[in-house]
């Protein structure tokens, strides 16, 4: 991890760049966290991770609705798959 403030960033960009392949790079302006620079990498896998957390939350919360369940069989032959 490491923390530069923003004049300094503009100075090091192609090092902070290749810093930010190994690990997050933080700017700060007066003091104050602005951003974050991370690598295309780490920035996908962390959207890939949010993504799967905010489907297994959709999946708790339609798992724990009440009502009937529907067998696949019916839902397919619903839907015309079958």
């Amino acid at each position: 991890m490491t923390t530069v403030s923003v004049t300094n960033a503009r100075a090091h960009l192609p090092e902070l760049i290749e810093d930010a392949q190994n690990g997050a790079v933080f700017l700060e302006r007066r003091g104050k966290l602005e951003a974050v620079m991370i690598s295309p990498q780490h920035y996908e896998r962390m959207v890939e991770a949010l993504e799967d957390s905010e489907d297994i939350e959709a999946f708790d919360a339609a798992m724990a609705e009440e009502g009937e369940n529907i067998p696949w069989d019916q839902v397919k032959a619903d839907l015309g798959w079958t």
